[in-house]
């Protein structure tokens, strides 16, 4: 398990924005995949793969995948998620380095001693 740090600004100010929220039951974030994505590729990570999967009668997408790479620090970062019912942001689950993403971190800068 693995909170979010400095590596993920993007994802934090998502979260203090109430924009991704942590959902215990579910054991996942529940957000807007393009924002969750936008935020991971704000923070270094470049886009090598994403998929969706549509199979229901509307052709909603019922979910996805997508990794990136870190050219900087050779980090990996992974996103799949599920659309839950019409309206309802969806559930992601996060791996960073192969570590989920499992719970909201402290501001990065509060936690270095800075002013946050």
């Amino acid at each position: 398990m693995r909170p979010m740090d400095a590596l993920t600004l993007g994802l934090n100010d998502l979260r203090e924005q109430d924009r991704m929220t942590w959902m215990e039951q579910g054991a996942g974030w529940l957000g807007v995949p393009d924002e969750i994505l936008d935020a991971l590729m704000e923070d270094g990570f470049d886009e090598c793969k994403r998929a969706t999967t549509a199979s229901r009668p509307d052709r909603r997408p019922a979910g996805g995948l997508w990794q990136g790479v870190n050219p900087r620090t050779g980090s990996v970062a992974s996103a799949i998620w599920v659309a839950r019912a019409l309206g309802q942001p969806a559930m992601l689950f996060i791996q960073i380095d192969g570590e989920s993403i499992t719970r909201p971190g402290r501001n990065p800068v509060e936690e270095e001693g800075g002013q946050g």
